[in-house]
């Protein structure tokens, strides 16, 4: 493979036409919508009186409604997929190149509810002391039902968010960047603000908590070279919070509750 300094202004440039591409179809985009949508929201009311849906739930029409949530949130993977497929090389699969694969799964799991306790805790916390100053918009995490589907649907949900954002915001665009002679740290902080940017809906609290996770994030996949502990992690984080909502909005209807609920 060359080096950042040897590539010749066609391949950087095709690099980052690379790039912007997977960002404009998954990451990127999203981000873009997500700080408008803040920007929205300011103009309106404070953030604190305004509510938004996380995971909304299936309609009178139940069968179409779920089966059109489900192809969503499987259609959602597409990115994933062409980012493992461009990260493909003849010496190496794209899953091994980036660690997704499950040779090392005990020690992965570990290592990914070891990260769920230094992110998921303090990132409720900041979450609530947010909706307390009234900076973070009401998130309304999953809907309020007792239907059947609600669970494999969230479980879907976590699952699609997982591997989007810790396959192409951290194993793909570190690829990418250090191609590009990017520094270990300028990679860190630069996916750490887009992840920032792609929460930017659910308001200031967020916004910071999902910048302290990337950075988080970032170094442990410089250090141990794996994005399967950190799907693990992202993936038990958001079913704790898609699942327990239920329970959050009752014990702490002032917190977690949607407004009028």
């Amino acid at each position: 493979m060359a080096s950042s300094s040897s590539r010749s202004p066609a391949s950087r440039t095709q690099l980052w036409w690379e790039i912007a591409i997977i960002l404009a179809l998954s990451i990127g985009r999203s981000a873009v919508y997500s700080v408008v949508s803040l920007l929205e929201a300011l103009t309106r009311a404070p953030l604190g009186d305004q509510q938004t849906s996380l995971n909304p739930g299936a309609g009178a029409t139940a069968f179409w409604d779920v089966l059109e949530q489900a192809l969503g949130y499987l259609f959602g993977l597409a990115p994933v997929a062409l980012a493992v497929y461009l990260l493909w090389e003849p010496a190496a699969s794209g899953f091994r190149k980036i660690g997704l694969t499950f040779e090392r799964f005990g020690r992965d799991l570990g290592g990914g509810l070891l990260l769920v306790a230094v992110i998921g805790v303090p990132g409720l916390g900041l979450y609530a002391l947010g909706r307390t100053l009234g900076i973070t918009v009401q998130v309304d995490a999953s809907p309020l039902d007792s239907s059947w589907w609600t669970i494999p649907l969230l479980l879907l949900a976590a699952l699609r968010a997982g591997l989007l954002e810790e396959v192409v915001m951290v194993g793909y665009l570190f690829d990418r960047l250090r191609r590009l002679g990017w520094g270990t740290w300028t990679i860190i902080l630069s996916t750490a603000g887009l992840r920032g940017a792609y929460h930017a809906y659910q308001g200031f609290g967020p916004l910071v908590g999902n910048v302290a996770m990337g950075i988080v994030f970032g170094w442990v996949y410089h250090r141990w070279g794996r994005v399967m502990p950190l799907v693990i992690a992202h993936v038990v984080i958001d079913v704790i919070a898609f699942v327990g909502y239920p329970l959050a909005a009752a014990w702490w209807p002032a917190v977690f509750a949607p407004p009028g609920g």
